[in-house]
């Protein structure tokens, strides 16, 4: 029997959001002829409507992030993307004690590292004009998923466009387009089609919540002299205990905001304008009438949508050698660590090392062979993926609490402190904190959540021995000069010390 003659693949990517383009252009650079599909208009177009609405929270992006567009090997679109990002060292708390303002720096690494605030359409523009260039890549705007078979390995498009004619006898249904591939990735957001779709053939076990907090956008308009108001190197928090405010450089100088906010708290604002202004006053000061004029925080307020925010887990993240799905399609995550944009990038260079490794283009292989290796691949991909998934998803619920509150605390302070010590003159011990760990490295989240808890079970035995020798310390003044030292208050403020210790340093478990 002749051997089958080698050919290549056909990959189907549903979503042409940040992380459905790199999944393009790494198929691409494989030899994949690749097909591009996605449901809003160009997203180039500033007329395009984003699917929330809204602009959006300002990206973050990382060394995740960047380490998976190196994998690109597109080196001018990645050094268009980072010359206009904004490096941000660390955070900048703010705050009013005794009717003054002040702000505090929080460096996010004892080395210098930074985080980078990006423009989601710079990003998406850097992106799609790269794939625009690639020969073996074919772009589909306003087309919506509206069908699958993974047996046959066959999807089902309406395109919508202006100009499209329903089909008789409907006033709103466009025909359908039917498209063949031999895999395909969905890459199309939290309320994925592909993974609806995908979910009739696989057996997903699908977790959704949505947390009691909503958030508002805002801005921040440059100066009058048309600079920044505010270090633009700092991403800054105002925060509060059930609330927080927050700012993110853009590169036209003003600042992307956002308010995250109970519920309930939202319905108490959205009663009176004076409200929300005087909320702000009391709780994120200095941010109105100094930053942003009464009027305009009434208007914003009034003009942008009030959104919720979701939070996904699902395992597998694939079927068969067929369909695999990516980033928020997988695993939509809180924004409070900034990492729902690199978790996406980087499942996009884990899956395709995992096609390398598995030998999935191997074009002397034959097509069977080749199928059997993405089958493998795909499910070490949801092996590896499902577990770091998950360990972030919960990192940033975590986060949440840290940055409306923890920020302030001092034993927070006191566990950053030893440890960026620890990491700065001690590097041997190869001790660092779990931010450093999560944004400037490409640690599996899963382990860094171990290594966290290691580390911090070792600072709360270590901080709870010193305790132990205070009050033994304590004790003995007592006992030598009990005229000078009374024993109840010491007591009292040492029991207090440690148990705020051990809830504070010690990592929760999820």
């Amino acid at each position: 029997m002749a051997q089958e003659a080698p050919r290549k693949q056909k990959v189907v990517i549903v979503g042409a959001g940040p992380v459905g383009s790199l999944a393009a252009l790494y198929a691409a650079a494989r030899g994949d002829e690749v097909e591009l599909y996605e449901l809003r208009g160009d997203l180039r177009d500033p007329t395009t409507i984003p699917l929330n609405f809204t602009k959006s929270i300002n990206l973050a992006l990382s060394e995740r992030g960047i380490s998976s567009l190196k994998g690109s090997n597109r080196h001018c679109m990645i050094e268009n993307i980072l010359k206009d990002a904004i490096p941000m060292h660390g955070r900048m708390i703010h705050g009013r004690d005794d009717g003054k303002l002040w702000e505090a720096a929080q460096a996010y690494d004892v080395h210098g590292q930074a985080i980078n605030s990006v423009d989601r359409g710079t990003l998406n523009n850097a992106f799609l004009d790269e794939l625009e260039r690639t020969p073996n890549v074919k772009l589909f705007f306003n087309h919506k998923l509206t069908g699958a078979d993974f047996h046959s390995n066959r999807a089902w498009f309406e395109r919508r466009a202006p100009g499209d004619t329903p089909l008789p006898g409907s006033s709103n249904r466009v025909p359908e387009i039917e498209v063949s591939f031999d895999y395909l990735i969905g890459a199309d957001g939290a309320h994925s089609a592909s993974r609806y779709h995908m979910m009739k053939y696989s057996r997903v076990d699908y977790q959704q919540e949505y947390i009691d907090t909503l958030w508002c956008e805002f801005r921040i308009p440059p100066s009058d002299s048309g600079g920044f108001r505010i270090s633009p190197n700092h991403l800054h928090i105002w925060p509060g205990k059930e609330f927080m405010f927050i700012a993110l450089p853009s590169p036209d100088k003003s600042f992307t905001c956002t308010l995250f906010a109970p519920a309930a708290h939202y319905v108490q604002l959205e009663s009176s304008s004076q409200k929300l202004v005087e909320s702000f006053d009391t709780n994120f000061p200095g941010v109105c009438p100094d930053l942003i004029t009464p009027e305009a925080l009434q208007e914003q307020f009034k003009e942008n949508p009030h959104l919720p925010l979701i939070s996904i887990k699902s395992r597998p993240h694939h079927y068969d050698s067929n369909v695999v799905i990516v980033g928020d399609a997988a695993h939509a995550i809180l924004p409070f660590y900034g990492q729902g944009l690199n978790a996406g990038l980087e499942d996009v260079r884990v899956l395709f090392e995992f096609l390398d490794k598995h030998s999935a283009y191997d074009l002397n292989a034959s097509l069977e062979a080749r199928r059997e290796s993405r089958r493998t691949a795909f499910q070490a991909y949801t092996d590896q993926r499902t577990a770091d998934a998950h360990a972030i998803n919960d990192l940033s619920k975590q986060n949440y609490l840290e940055m409306r509150w923890g920020v302030k605390t001092p034993l927070y302070k006191i566990r950053k402190s030893i440890e960026e010590m620890l990491d700065l003159h001690v590097p041997s011990l190869g001790w660092k904190t779990q931010y450093a760990r999560v944004s400037f490295s490409t640690q599996r989240y899963s382990d860094v959540v171990k290594v966290a808890r290691r580390q911090g079970r070792i600072l709360g035995y270590g901080l709870a021995s010193a305790f132990i020798s205070s009050i033994a310390v304590a004790g003995v003044l007592v006992w030598k000069t009990p005229s000078r030292f009374s024993p109840l208050p010491i007591l009292q403020m040492t029991i207090g010390l440690l148990s705020e210790t051990w809830t504070q340093i010690l990592p929760k478990r999820s």
